[in-house]
């Protein structure tokens, strides 16, 4: 009689059956961690990009509304009058004329408050393809002070120069003018207000009250233990001494001057960032030095439009009313730098990418900077565009 034996193993074909539906779950388990991945990088850039661009548009934002800020009066009321209630140690000239400002080394001329550069082909309805190459070009041209910056403006994005007196001042508590003229201030607000500046050793202030307004290099400053000594002569970048200046204690603030630009560039690795550069002197130094700061990865390009006052003659004063818009060599058409006088609002465009490929898809339209077209490179990076409108609230009428 035949026994009959239990099967023992598997067969062949179950085998095989048995190892395709394991490879099926495991290549779909790959597929949801790939498709996690994915979506944890797009979501990184999208967060990435969208903290660039909001830093980025704060600190244009704090610094553009700064710009005609000259003490307690505004600097298109201090050139209203004849002669102008602002003047300049870096011109020889104690009552100096449009054209004999323009003497000053080109980062000290604090008459012009807001200044742009447009880059070539950026007017609204044109275009710019990223990444670009080669050297800045645009109208007005470039100053030397401004090329030479390293690293150098991208070309393809404009360009924007502020001056300004610093936000705080710190009250004068003496005042003594002349061939030498000497200011003191109280020493633990000059340590919070004026040192405090992120320079090594800020030299480059101003002086204001509500009749007037210097702009000035400290040719010494000697501290003790409560106070603050400034002296102001003839000497390294000043051509003129304050001599013929006359400020009231109590009613005179000190500030810090400001000289900055903002601009895009790529860095050493080839990656775009947002960079400002601050221009300072060390007190008596003979030489304006700039301060190169990276503030924002990740930010391709920037287009500026400004928007101008219904006013365009300098010599009246202004209507604080925004009658028309343009970009930057419309509202400087020649060597004058007057118009920008007239300048009462900024539209402000960044394009920010994000720092890693993120398999993002290709957008349906290329992106629109104030009606710059922009073609950016087939990278699958995120980007994303951030416009804002800024006030120039130191240029509000009546301020």
């Amino acid at each position: 009689m035949k026994t009959s034996h239990a099967q023992h193993g598997l067969s062949l074909i179950e085998l095989m059956v048995a190892l395709a539906i394991g490879a099926m779950l495991v290549l779909g388990l790959l597929q949801v961690f790939s498709a996690s991945r994915t979506a944890y990088q797009l979501s990184e850039g999208l967060a990435r990009v969208q903290e660039n661009a909001r830093f980025a548009v704060d600190y244009m934002q704090r610094d553009l509304r700064m710009v005609g800020h000259q003490g307690c009066v505004n600097d298109q009321a201090r050139f209203l009058t004849n002669p102008a209630g602002f003047r300049s140690t870096f011109v020889a000239e104690t009552q100096p004329t449009e054209a004999q400002f323009a003497a000053a080394a080109a980062q000290l001329q604090f008459q012009v408050s807001v200044q742009g550069y447009e880059a070539q082909g950026t007017a609204p309805g044109g275009s710019v393809t990223l990444p670009t190459s080669g050297a800045w070009a645009g109208s007005p041209a470039l100053p030397t002070y401004i090329k030479n910056l390293s690293p150098a403006p991208a070309a393809g994005s404009d360009v924007v120069v502020l001056r300004y007196f610093s936000p705080e001042g710190v009250p004068l508590e003496t005042f003594a003018s002349g061939t030498t003229t000497t200011m003191t201030v109280e020493k633990d607000r000059w340590d919070k207000v004026i040192a405090s500046s992120g320079l090594a050793e800020p030299a480059i202030l101003g002086v204001a009250d509500c009749i007037g307004a210097t702009a000035f290099q400290a040719s010494a400053i000697v501290a003790s233990a409560n106070k603050v000594t400034v002296s102001v002569a003839a000497t390294g970048l000043n051509k003129s001494s304050m001599i013929t200046d006359n400020f009231t204690t109590g009613q005179a603030m000190l500030y810090r001057a400001e000289s900055e630009v903002f601009y895009v560039a790529y860095r050493a690795d080839g990656n775009p960032a947002l960079f400002r550069a601050r221009f300072s002197a060390t007190k008596n130094g003979t030489a304006v030095t700039p301060v190169i700061e990276e503030l924002v990865r990740g930010i391709e390009n920037m287009q500026l439009i400004y928007g101008m006052d219904s006013q365009a003659n300098s010599a009246l004063p202004p209507t604080g009313f925004i009658a028309s818009q343009m970009v930057a060599d419309k509202v400087q058409t020649g060597a004058s730098t007057v118009p920008w006088r007239r300048v009462g609002l900024v539209q402000v465009a960044l394009l920010s990418r994000a720092n890693t490929p993120s398999a993002a898809l290709a957008p349906a339209e290329l992106p629109r900077l104030l009606g710059v077209q922009v073609t950016p490179p087939t990278d699958t990076r995120y980007r994303a565009v951030y416009e804002t409108t800024i006030a120039m609230r130191n240029r509000l009428y009546g301020n």
